[in-house]
């Protein structure tokens, strides 16, 4: 067995086996789809005409696939580098991108399932969101959008000590970028000189790409800019990753 097949393999049974995190990394999107998506049932934006749920539905999922790339991978690498298990494996055969790499096809696994039930739930009639022809798009959005916050994820994992540091670090990065991006409050209420500021964020690339895909706001080309974004923050942050990761805390 390869040693990424085995770190793969090591991965799922430690998410499997915990439930209570498997339960909320699903969840958690879902509430906010059941606030925001019965609270303007029925209505639409005032500033383009068109129902809300067409903005929040695709906006929340995107953040919740985002959200949970990002904690995945930095609170394993922290407790991994912690409990000296990176310096372990580092006197092992296995390199970094087969580390890197098990957490990845995990994080597409669970991004994958969360996006099918996320999206299963808002056609429900309560939410009422209407796929249009384009959908399939929003599959290779959510694969780079996914790429694009491991190594986000990867970056805060390094840097962090603690879980505390972890959670404070990650949660003050994306509670903010869902406000700014779109995912919460759709972009067209949002001042024109905001709209313009949020192209430095990659979530707004992910929930531009996924919004055209999904509910029509936008044709190929919203989705084709959206995923060229979110390929330069990959390289970007790839790029941050391979100068600030550490396979210890002793050094």
């Amino acid at each position: 067995m390869t040693a990424y097949a085995a770190l793969t393999g090591a991965g799922y049974r430690a998410q499997v086996r915990d439930k209570a995190t498997l339960f909320f990394t699903f969840a958690f999107p879902l509430i906010f789809l059941v606030v925001f998506g019965l609270i303007f049932s029925g209505q639409d934006v005032q500033e383009s005409g068109r129902p809300y749920i067409s903005y929040i539905a695709p906006g929340v999922m995107s953040w919740g696939v985002a959200n949970a790339a990002v904690f995945s991978v930095a609170f394993t690498l922290m407790q991994w580098r912690r409990d000296d298990l990176l310096r372990l494996i580092r006197m092992t055969p296995t390199r970094l991108p087969a580390v890197i790499g098990s957490r990845y096809v995990l994080a597409l696994g669970v991004g994958v399932v969360q996006a099918v039930l996320f999206t299963g739930v808002a056609l429900l009639p309560p939410f009422g969101l209407e796929l249009k022809g384009s959908w399939p798009l929003a599959l290779p959005a959510l694969v780079l959008g996914i790429t694009a916050f491991l190594t986000i994820g990867v970056v805060i994992g390094s840097l962090a000590d603690t879980p505390e540091a972890v959670a404070a670090i990650a949660n003050c990065l994306m509670v903010p970028m869902a406000f700014l991006s779109g995912s919460f409050l759709p972009m067209d209420m949002l001042p024109s000189w905001l709209q313009t500021a949020s192209r430095v964020l990659p979530l707004r690339y992910l929930n531009d790409a996924v919004s055209a895909a999904l509910s029509g706001r936008g044709g190929t080309g919203d989705v084709l800019l959206g995923c060229a974004g979110l390929v330069v923050f990959t390289v970007v942050f790839g790029a941050v990753c391979l100068k600030t990761f550490r396979w210890s805390n002793r050094v």
